[in-house]
């Protein structure tokens, strides 16, 4: 990825080597820009809410820097014959809603007629070039906390059956609509050493990223993990999107821990969509972080910790 056109630049701060969330521009010794897109499919079955997921999940990245989301572009693909005009709508109603939260300013986007309904944002963002928080950057003697819990992806695969309860869908839509914001101030304050969102790799998938760019190990505590209520059962039952499987299939080699492609460890490698922040913080900082999110109604969670490398990427206890 070094040799691709522009890597080079001496501006790149953040560029596509590490796999890290978003690249980041150096502007001036005080400014940088973060540039990040992303486009989903629809995962519940309510236009407003879908547009809304698909906002907060695309500002999720300028977050995970440790940036602030300035501008954003619609991107939408719509099948114009097959849904009616007031879908489209609706929509983009729900991501101006997260948009206009998240402080950004929607300047414009572009449509394309398709036969699969997808829709997505791209960011731009500022941080402070001092600031950057990369996902490549752990060091052994961390704590891992994680500000979300898992399960986004089990759950929308039971919307499409049919087979989930009305509770477990507002569930997922909350947490999925919730701006990880107000965790990202609160680690670039807490002096995170690192950090990256949950997403389409799963929770053992970034944190196996995370590993491999800081050439250490993560340490999970399964039981410690987070997960939404229901989707144990939704487990048993197999309602399993294909994405965990492919997922635990190839992050299965850099695992260590007893029975990994065991069906309890599945939510640990289910594809998120607007997941949570995982982060790496030393000791102190970890406390005070925990602290503070309790003291200001910010969901953090401590579930491992950052050792020196194993062999092994990560280690599930």
């Amino acid at each position: 990825m070094r040799d691709l056109p522009g890597a080079d630049n001496p501006s790149l701060l953040v560029g596509p080597e590490t796999a890290d969330d978003a690249g980041v521009f150096l502007l001036d010794a005080h400014r940088a820009l973060v540039e990040t897109t992303d486009i989903i499919t629809p995962l519940v079955d309510d236009p407003f809410d879908f547009g809304r997921i698909a906002a907060a999940n695309a500002i999720s990245d300028v977050y995970a820097m440790g940036g602030t989301p300035l501008t954003v572009m619609n991107l939408v693909f719509f099948p114009a014959c097959a849904l009616p005009p007031d879908v489209l709508r609706r929509i983009l109603a729900g991501g101006m809603e997260v948009i206009r939260e998240a402080g950004a300013c929607l300047v414009g986007g572009h449509t394309v007629e398709d036969e699969e309904l997808k829709y997505g944002l791209a960011v731009t963002g500022i941080v402070d070039p001092g600031r950057i928080v990369r996902n490549s950057t752990a060091r052994s003697g961390d704590r891992l906390l994680l500000t979300k819990p898992l399960g986004t992806g089990i759950v929308s695969t039971a919307i499409k059956a049919e087979m989930v309860a009305e509770e477990a869908v507002s569930e997922a839509v909350r947490w999925m609509t919730t701006l990880n914001r107000q965790a990202a101030e609160l680690m670039v304050d807490c002096r995170a050493s690192a950090a990256t969102d949950v997403t389409g790799f799963g929770l053992v998938g970034h944190a196996c990223e995370m590993a491999r760019g800081a050439g250490v190990t993560m340490r999970i505590q399964r039981e410690a993990v987070p997960v939404m209520e229901g989707v144990a059962e939704l487990v048993r039952d197999g309602l399993v999107p294909a994405g965990c499987y492919r997922n635990r299939d190839y992050y299965t080699h850099y695992v260590a821990g007893k029975d990994i492609a065991g069906d309890s460890h599945l939510p640990l490698f289910d594809p998120q969509t607007s997941g949570g922040l995982l982060i790496s913080l030393a000791h102190e900082d970890a406390e005070n972080f925990l602290a503070r999110a309790a003291a200001e109604g910010c969901s953090a969670i401590s579930i491992g910790e950052v050792i020196k490398s194993s062999g092994k990427l990560v280690e599930i206890d």
